[in-house]
C-alpha cells in the first residue's frame, strides 16, 4: 500500500539538531527526550502499518475483554504491541515483495507496494496508537461494556446487541468531536508537555536504535515469552492456589481472625504472596513500568489504610456495625449479615419497588467497602486542592505563555503537514449526539437514561475537559469524574439503576476519551505523524475495539454458566468478574437506592461525605507547612491524593494483588534500576512485555483446549481461607461459618 500524501504543497520548515533560544522546547524533560529533526519521506500508511495495527487493535481488545471476567483480569497494555511488533515488522520489511503497482480509482501515477522499504517509527507509532485503542487506552476493554455485562450477569436482564454497541461506541467517540476542536490549546502549546507521553518516546527511540549485541531485545523478548507461556499452566490450571499463597490461613486453619488476616484474596493479606503474573499485573497493571516514586506513595497508602485504618474500624471501633460483616467484600448485605436480595427489590419497570425494600431494610457495606468509598471522595477533593495549591501558579502561567510563546520546533515541523479540518470534529460531534439521542429516545427502555440526562452528562464532560486536559498536562495527574456523576444522577432521579450508569458513562468516559485522544495527539506531535493519520487510526481503532469487546463479552456471557455469580461457581473458577461485581454495586448504591438511601439522611454512611471536606483541606494543610517551612523540601513530595487513592482499586482488587505489585516494583524499579541499570534500560519494559504475552497467550489455550475442565486436588481448591469471609459479631449467623 502506498505512503498516503498528508503534506502540505509548501516548502518544509528547516529542522534542528541543536538546541537555540527560538526553536527548543522551554520544558528541560521534552529537551532531552524528542529529538528536533523530522524526516517527512517515512511511509506511514503502509500495509504493515494497517496489518499489524488492526490485528494488535483486535488482539487485545479480544484479550483484555476475556480477561476483564476473570478474578485475576489482567489488562494488556500499548507496551506489549510496541515490543512484540518491532521484530515482526523488520520481519515483514525483509520478506514482503517491493514490486509497485497501481489500483483501480487512484490513477495512474499512483503507485502502491507491500513493501516501501525498511520499517520505520512512524508505522511503529501508528501500530501503537491502534493497540492503545484496542487497549481503552490503558482501562482494559470499553467502560460502557459494563452496563451490558450488570444487566445479563447481575439483574438478569436482557439489553439487544444493537443497543449495547451503539451505548458502546457512542460513549467512546463522543469526546473526540470537542477534545479535536482543543488541540490548539492542550497540544500544539510546547508548555502543555504532557509528561506521560515522554515514556513512550523513549521506548520508541530505545527500540529502534541498532541493537548489536548478543542477547538483542528480539530475542530476549521471545525467550521470556516462551518462559511465562510455559508457566502459566502451573498456576492457570494445574495448582492455581500458587495464584494467593495465604500460608497464615494454612496455619491456623480454625481461626477467623487469623483467616481475615492472612488471606490475600478475602482479608488483608498479611503475608500473601503469589507466583503468577497475572495476579500482580491485575489492576495495577505491570509492576516493571511503575516508577518507584509513584510504588512508594501507593505503599504509603495501602499499609495506612489496610494496616492501621482497617483493624482500628474493625476490631478496635467496630465502625458501621463492621463485624456482622466480612472484613473485606465489595457485596451488599441486611443489618442480619445476610447478603442482600437486589432482585428482590427490582421491579417489572427495572425500578426499585419500594415494598420490597423496606421489607429488607437498608442496604449495608463492609466497613472497608464504606470506608473506600470515604477515601475515593477524599482523593477527589485532595486532587483539586493539590494541584491547585501545589501546580496551579505552574499551569496558570504555562496556559499564560501558551498563547504569547513563539511556536517550538515541533509545533513548526507539524505544520508540514496538512492538518485536520475543524468540520470533521463538527461532524463528527453531531453525529455521535444525534445517535445518542436516538438510543435514549428509541431504545430508552433499555437504558433508562431521559434525553436531558444525555444533554447534562455530555455538557458536564465538555466543561471539564479543558482544564483537566491542562491538568493532565502539565502535572500528569487525571482527576476523575466517575463519583461525581453517579453521585449527581443518583440524586436527581434516584431508583433507575442503568439510567445512572449509562449518565456516569457518558459524563465519565466521554472526558476520559477526551483526555486520551489529546495525550495521543501529543505523542504524535513529538513522534511528527501526521494529524489525519492518527485521527483515522485512533477512530478506527476505536469502533473496533467497542464491537470485539460487546462480541467477546455477549459470547462469554451467553456461554459460561453462572458467570460472575461467585456464590454459585466451584472454588477454583475464575470467572468472579470482580470489576463487574463493583460496577454493579454501584449501580444498586447510587441509581437503583440512591445516595440518599445509602450516604444521605436515609441511609448509614452520611458521616462519608465529611471525607470530601477532609480530603480538600488536607494538601492545603501539607502547603501552609511549606510555605512555613520552606527548607523541609521533603514536604511537596507528599503526594496526598495519590495516598488516599492508594486503594482505589479495591474492591475489586485485593491485597495480595497490592503485595505483589509493590513488592516486584520495588525490586525492579529500585534496585534493578540502582544496581544494574544498564541491563534495567535495555530489558525491563520488553520482560514486561514478554511477561504479559506469555500469560495471554496460555490462558486462552488453556479455555479453549480444557475449558472449566480442570485437576481436582488440594492445589486447585481456592486458597483455603474459606473463615476469611465468616462475620465475627455475636449472634450473626451465616452458613458456613462458626456462631459467636
Amino acid at each position: 500500500m502506498a505512503t498516503f500524501d498528508d503534506r502540505n504543497p509548501y516548502p518544509p520548515t528547516a529542522t534542528h539538531d541543536h538546541d537555540d533560544d527560538d526553536g527548543t522546547s522551554p520544558i528541560e524533560q521534552v529537551r532531552l527526550t524528542v529529538t528536533n529533526s523530522d524526516d517527512p519521506t517515512l511511509p506511514v500508511w503502509t500495509f504493515r502499518m494497517w496489518f499489524l495495527g488492526l490485528l494488535s487493535c483486535a488482539l487485545l481488545s479480544f484479550f483484555n475483554q476475556f480477561f476483564s471476567y476473570r478474578t485475576e483480569p489482567l489488562v494488556i497494555t500499548q507496551i506489549t504491541v510496541q515490543v512484540a511488533t518491532l521484530p515482526i515488522g523488520h520481519f515483514m520489511a525483509a520478506v514482503l515483495p517491493e514490486t509497485k503497482f497501481r489500483l483501480p480509482g487512484f490513477g495512474s501515477k499512483k503507485l502502491f507496494s507491500f513493501n516501501p522499504g525498511p520499517f520505520n517509527m512512524k508505522e511503529h507509532v501508528l501500530i501503537s496508537i491502534f493497540a492503545n485503542a484496542g487497549s481503552a487506552f490503558g482501562n482494559g476493554s470499553a467502560y460502557a461494556v459494563g452496563i451490558v455485562t450488570i444487566i445479563k450477569a447481575f439483574y438478569h436482564r436482557n439489553i439487544s446487541f444493537l443497543a449495547g454497541w451503539l451505548l458502546i461506541i457512542t460513549t467512546q467517540v463522543l469526546g473526540y468531536g470537542w477534545a479535536g476542536l482543543l488541540r490548539k490549546y492542550v497540544v500544539e502549546p510546547s508548555h502543555m508537555w504532557w509528561p506521560g507521553t515522554l515514556v513512550q518516546v523513549s521506548l520508541f527511540r530505545a527500540l529502534h536504535e541498532k541493537d548489536e549485541q548478543r542477547m538483542t531485545r528480539a530475542k530476549f523478548f521471545l525467550i521470556a515469552l516462551i518462559c511465562s507461556f510455559a508457566w502459566f499452566i502451573v498456576p492457570g490450571y494445574l495448582f492455581s492456589t500458587l495464584s494467593s499463597i495465604s500460608w497464615v490461613c494454612w496455619a491456623f486453619s480454625g481461626s477467623v481472625k487469623a483467616q481475615q488476616l492472612g488471606s490475600g484474596l478475602r482479608g488483608l493479606g498479611l503475608g500473601a504472596v503469589t507466583l503468577d503474573w497475572s495476579v500482580a499485573a491485575s489492576f495495577l497493571f505491570s509492576p516493571l513500568i511503575s516508577p518507584f516514586f509513584a510504588i512508594v506513595n501507593v505503599f504509603l497508602g495501602y499499609a495506612m489504610i489496610i494496616y492501621i485504618v482497617m483493624p482500628l474500624s474493625y476490631w478496635g471501633l467496630d465502625l458501621y456495625g463492621a463485624r456482622r460483616f466480612p472484613i473485606f467484600s465489595s457485596h451488599l448485605f441486611t443489618g442480619q449479615g445476610q447478603k442482600y436480595n437486589i432482585s428482590a427489590i427490582v421491579n417489572d419497570k427495572f425500578q426499585i419497588d419500594m415494598v420490597k425494600y423496606e421489607e429488607q431494610g437498608r442496604i449495608h457495606l463492609s466497613t472497608f467497602f464504606a470506608l473506600t468509598y470515604g477515601f475515593g471522595f477524599a482523593a477527589i477533593a485532595s486532587t483539586l486542592t493539590h494541584v491547585a495549591f501545589f501546580h496551579g501558579r505552574e499551569i496558570y502561567h504555562r496556559f499564560r505563555a501558551s498563547y504569547k510563546e513563539k511556536e517550538d520546533i515541533h509545533t513548526r515541523l507539524m505544520k508540514r503537514y496538512k492538518d485536520i479540518p475543524s468540520w470533521w470534529f463538527h461532524l463528527l460531534l453531531l453525529v455521535t449526539l444525534a445517535v445518542s439521542l436516538v438510543l435514549c429516545t428509541v431504545l430508552n427502555d433499555q437504558v433508562q437514561m431521559p434525553w436531558w440526562g444525555l444533554i447534562f452528562a455530555s455538557l458536564i464532560a465538555f466543561i471539564f475537559t479543558l482544564p483537566i486536559s491542562i491538568i493532565t498536562a502539565t502535572t500528569n495527574q487525571t482527576p476523575g469524574l466517575n463519583i461525581i456523576t453517579e453521585y449527581i444522577m443518583g440524586v436527581i432521579l434516584p431508583g433507575r439503576p442503568i439510567a445512572n450508569v449509562c449518565f456516569k458513562v457518558y459524563g465519565y468516559m466521554s472526558m476520559t476519551q477526551a483526555v486520551s485522544f489529546l495525550s495521543d495527539f501529543k505523542l504524535g506531535h513529538y513522534m511528527k505523524i501526521p494529524p489525519r493519520s492518527m485521527f483515522l487510526v485512533q477512530f478506527i481503532g476505536t469502533i473496533l475495539a467497542g464491537t470485539v469487546n460487546l462480541v467477546v463479552a455477549v459470547w462469554l456471557l451467553d456461554s459460561i454458566e453462572n458467570i460472575c455469580q461467585d456464590e454459585l461457581l466451584p472454588a477454583d473458577s475464575p470467572w468472579t468478574c470482580p470489576g463487574d461485581r463493583v460496577f454493579f454495586d454501584a449501580s444498586v448504591i447510587w441509581g437503583l437506592v440512591g445516595p440518599k438511601r445509602i450516604f444521605g439522611s436515609l441511609g448509614n454512611y452520611s458521616s462519608m461525605n465529611w471525607f470530601f471536606l477532609g480530603g480538600a483541606l488536607g494538601p492545603i494543610i501539607i502547603w501552609l507547612f511549606y510555605k512555613a517551612f520552606p527548607k523541609q523540601t521533603w514536604l511537596p513530595l507528599v503526594n496526598l491524593p495519590v495516598i488516599l487513592g492508594a486503594t482505589g482499586a479495591m474492591p475489586p482488587a485485593t491485597a495480595v494483588n497490592y503485595n505483589a505489585w509493590i513488592i516486584i516494583g520495588t525490586v525492579f524499579n529500585f534496585f534493578v534500576f540502582r544496581y544494574r541499570k544498564q541491563w534495567w534500560q535495555r530489558y525491563n519494559y520488553v520482560l514486561s512485555a514478554a511477561l504479559d504475552a506469555g500469560v495471554a497467550f496460555m490462558a486462552v489455550l488453556l479455555y479453549f483446549s480444557v475449558g472449566d475442565e480442570g485437576v481436582t486436588w488440594w492445589g486447585t481448591d481456592g486458597e483455603h481461607c474459606e473463615l476469611a469471609t465468616c462475620p465475627t459479631a455475636k449472634g450473626i449467623n451465616v452458613d458456613g461459618c462458626p456462631v459467636n
